[in-house]
């Protein structure tokens, strides 16, 4: 059929950019505007071809699988699919696996079928080149696409340049259309920092009051210390006694099994958070106010639930900051007593346990929770409460400010 099809080795097309533009192929390197860049390939296409598009086929790596907001992004852009592989972590880097072999399978597959008379191939790898191969003895003109090379040479394979039937060369002005380097003054920037309400959160030093309240290692302890440390060959730092628990201590010794002496009923909580360290009293169990508290969930009917769930497919992109506020929004807008919401504020920075558990179940159908190595990302949880804490300040900012502001 007259159109034309794009396959995009989003890898390679990415990486190559961040290359030319940034001087190493980090995509954390660059800025990415897909919108612009999804255009930007549908109008080359249809004017390198002279065929209509019918779709544009965006091939990428995910951890397990699983969207990343840059895809969930761009798979509900009209004329786009989003195919994912895996990516997986060796030697610490970082690899795709499977993206090649369906970049193939759907390359043949359109040519059997005869979906098209021209196809787009952004890609470098010569895996590909069957595939190229087979297209062509299909009647399908293979276009090859190449992002130019930051040190002027190919970044392609040479069989897929010999075998394409047309070959051009994204330059520097086309890609600048849609992807940038970060800087900073002229020079490629670090990799990203968080914003400045979780940095203050991660680089918070622990008070001096906590450290002069730490009771000093007897003897015996610290001659046991480091034999049990260096089991296995290898010195590692004991961590020093607490005098003020954490959450996460008194979540321990509320565990089962747990002795009733180690838990002090005047305990002390110290939460760490974007406005420093705030000290909370702390209690076997949440007050029957803060218990009381309706979730999401209870304050949202069946044709709230289809909404909210169209509204995260089609412009949520995932990112944590941004799913703590769209959970908070919800919450509010839905909540009937606004004493509750008084009340949740005063408690800043504690969520209560069954808001804060239904937040994160929240955060996990964007991805967020399933990270490399099976490991929950913490940065994520403080970058998901801190976008819920900061939707709900100016929810009640916006309520105490004096008429006519």
């Amino acid at each position: 059929m007259d159109r034309c099809i794009v396959l995009v080795d989003a890898g390679y097309l990415l990486g190559a950019a961040a290359s030319l533009l940034a001087g190493e192929p980090s995509r954390s390197r660059i800025t990415v505007d897909h919108a612009a860049l999804v255009q930007g390939l549908r109008d080359r296409a249809e004017s390198d071809t002279e065929r209509p598009l019918l779709r544009i086929y965006w091939f990428d790596g995910a951890p397990d699988r699983v969207p990343q907001p840059e895809h969930r992004r761009l798979r509900v852009m009209p004329r786009v699919t989003v195919r994912l592989g895996a990516l997986t972590r060796s030697d610490g880097r970082w690899a795709q696996k499977g993206v090649d072999a369906a970049m193939h399978a759907e390359l043949t597959e359109l040519a059997r079928n005869r979906a098209c008379s021209d196809v787009v191939l952004v890609t470098g790898d010569g895996d590909l080149l069957p595939g190229m191969m087979a297209a062509k003895e299909h009647g399908v003109a293979v276009h090859l696409w190449a992002v130019q090379a930051a040190d002027g040479d190919y970044n392609q394979s040479e069989d897929l340049v010999a075998e394409a039937d047309e070959r051009r060369v994204l330059d520097r002005a086309w890609i600048t259309k849609a992807v940038r380097a970060k800087e900073l003054g002229g020079i490629c920037a670090p990799p990203p920092v968080p914003r400045p309400e979780i940095a203050a959160i991660l680089s918070a030093p622990l008070p001096e009051s906590s450290l002069s309240q730490a009771p000093e290692r007897t003897a015996e302890e610290t001659e046991h210390a480091p034999a049990a440390a260096s089991e296995n060959g290898t010195q590692e730092r004991v961590p020093a006694p607490k005098g003020v628990p954490t959450p996460k201590d008194l979540a321990a010794l509320r565990a089962p099994g747990a002795q009733p002496a180690q838990h002090p009923a005047s305990a002390t909580l110290r939460w760490s958070s974007d406005k420093g360290w705030v000290d909370r009293p702390g209690g076997a169990a949440e007050p029957p106010e803060v218990a009381s508290m309706p979730t999401l969930a209870q304050l949202t009917t069946a044709e709230q639930r289809w909404a909210d769930r169209e509204e995260d497919i089609t412009t949520v992109g995932g990112d944590p900051f941004e799913v703590g506020q769209v959970f908070a929004r919800r919450w509010m807008e839905r909540l009937g007593d606004q004493a509750h919401l008084q009340r949740l504020s005063g408690m800043y920075p504690r969520v209560p346990h069954r808001i804060d558990g239904e937040l994160l179940r929240y955060a996990a159908r964007f991805g967020l929770l399933a990270h490399k190595d099976d490991q929950i990302d913490e940065h994520d949880r403080y970058a998901i409460r801190a976008g819920f804490w900061r939707e709900i300040d100016v929810r009640t900012a916006a309520e105490h400010a004096p008429a006519g502001e």
